[in-house]
């Protein structure tokens, strides 16, 4: 048997012994960038969700704690009924198959993103964050360095020059100094309308177990500047600037000038849209995904707004100019 029907097999009969069912009808979920694998089990009117995490390349541990930290302040993450951390399987609440990326349009998009907006805002002020990690120099810089060894070496094949590697340093030293020196907050790290469903209360919201304490810009930015949908650079400006009042008056330390806020989400992003881009290109190469490295583009049109906007990023423009010009596809 195929090794990922077997582990199907075993996270389902895991389950079905968890919920004292005989059998069930079931349906695989999406699966995500990660190993992951969800599966949906479904008797009668129930239904619940298995997930599948090989213990050997992925944790279950962060899931459960961020999940019961999210509960516990009344947002609405999954419950969690049953745990197996040795075999990787856990047994979900159902929120629900539709998440916002699949509804969103510009009829709803106010709406769902008052929602959003909402139950970040309540994130950031209430959960618990006593033993995360932090969104510390080493991390930040990981995840800048998967753009030049997978993107830019891997994908485009290019290897830069040794002045080019000097003009990255001092991007990425740029980059680090306006992540650090926000405020830093409960920080989800992924709180785009794809890991955000349509649920009752509103948001449902998963993928969270890579939650740190991190800047106060970095969701607002994953919501608005999305991996898998684009607005209109003006729109999301204007929801950023939303939250920004939503947030002051809520008491969270946002700045309390609408331009440096702007200039935060706008160099905390591009720290983001490199990581991705990275991220897109390692899933290809490495776990042989290809899917999403075609939303590239949408990342690097990110990037040029913000380095139109924002002078520090003049040498970013430059580096990418350069390795456009020899890349080999």
């Amino acid at each position: 048997m195929n090794p990922s029907n077997e582990r199907r097999k075993q996270a389902v009969n895991w389950a079905l012994n968890e919920l004292a069912w005989p059998q069930c009808e079931q349906a695989s979920i999406s699966s995500d960038a990660s190993f992951r694998n969800y599966y949906r089990l479904m008797r009668d009117s129930a239904s619940f969700v298995v997930m599948d995490a090989p213990p050997d390349v992925e944790r279950t541990q962060e899931f459960v704690d961020i999940a019961g930290r999210l509960r516990a302040i009344g947002l609405h993450a999954p419950e969690v009924l049953a745990h197996d951390p040795e075999q990787g399987f856990v047994l979900l609440e159902d929120l629900g198959p539709r998440p916002f990326h699949h509804v969103l349009d510009s009829g709803n998009a106010d709406s769902l993103f008052d929602d959003a907006v909402e139950a970040l805002i309540h994130m950031q002020a209430e959960v618990d964050v006593s033993g995360l990690p932090s969104y510390d120099p080493a991390l930040l810089m990981r995840e800048l360095n998967l753009f030049v060894d997978w993107f830019l070496a891997r994908h485009w094949r290019v290897e830069p020059t040794d002045g080019e590697l000097d003009g990255w340093d001092e991007v990425c030293t740029t980059l680090l100094r306006w992540a650090l020196d926000q405020p830093q907050v409960f920080c989800h790290r992924d709180y785009m309308p794809r890991n955000l469903l349509i649920a009752e209360p509103n948001p449902g919201i998963i993928d969270f177990q890579d939650a740190v304490i991190g800047p106060i810009s970095y969701d607002p930015v994953c919501l608005f500047r999305d991996a898998f949908l684009s607005w209109p650079t003006e729109q999301s400006d204007r929801w950023l600037e939303d939250y920004r009042q939503r947030a002051a008056a809520a008491g969270l330390p946002v700045p309390a000038s609408a331009q440096l806020w702007q200039r935060s989400c706008d160099l905390v992003g591009a720290h983001r849209f490199l990581k991705v881009i990275g991220i897109f290109a390692r899933i290809r190469y490495r776990d042989g995904k290809p899917r999403y490295l075609r939303d590239a583009p949408r990342f690097f049109r990110y990037l040029d707004v913000s380095i139109r906007r924002n002078p520090e990023l003049d040498v970013l423009d430059g580096l990418l100019d350069a390795w456009r010009q020899r890349r080999v596809q």
